[in-house]
């Protein structure tokens, strides 16, 4: 049974908004504090990523896990009221997150995403750490420093 009433589930519903999201913010602050430079959400570009490094041809999508489904984490739990709507939308929200990415390496762009719980204080360092060190290594791949990974890319970008 819900905690609240309908209304009140609305309102707390309605106020949840897509854009500059606190774990948004903390990536942005953390990667622009360690020098990249990016765009918001390039509406030319399929599922317009909420952030996009031209120069690393890279996009980054940061997801809300209860949003996107992201599965084996403790915030992603389906409530147990309109439960078939749930299932149902956020299964719609993981075939379309699927479908952007591929068509993202079609148009040779490389994909990041950053999970909300990868971003709570204990592990928030180590994320944006991993998120700079992968930037680096696209980039270097990119200029043929790494002609041996190419092919295990493009073979992740089928799957």
């Amino acid at each position: 049974m819900d905690k609240l009433s309908p209304q009140q589930r609305h309102d707390c519903m309605a106020s949840i908004h897509s854009k500059d999201t606190k774990p948004e913010l903390i990536v942005r602050k953390g990667l622009w504090s360690k020098g990249f430079r990016y765009r918001l959400n390039d509406k030319r570009l399929p599922g317009h990523p909420d952030l996009v490094l031209r120069k690393y041809r890279t996009c980054i999508f940061i997801n809300g896990c209860f949003w996107h489904g992201h599965e084996g984490c403790k915030y992603y739990t389906i409530p147990k009221t309109n439960r078939e709507f749930w299932v149902a939308k956020i299964r719609r929200n993981k075939e379309r997150d699927k479908e952007e990415q591929r068509k993202l390496a079609e148009m040779g762009w490389h994909s990041i995403t950053v999970w909300e719980c990868e971003l709570k204080p204990k592990q928030k360092e180590q994320t944006l750490d991993s998120i700079a060190f992968t930037l680096n290594h696209i980039w270097l791949k990119d200029r043929g420093a790494y002609p041996e990974l190419e092919e295990t890319y493009l073979q992740a970008a089928e799957e």
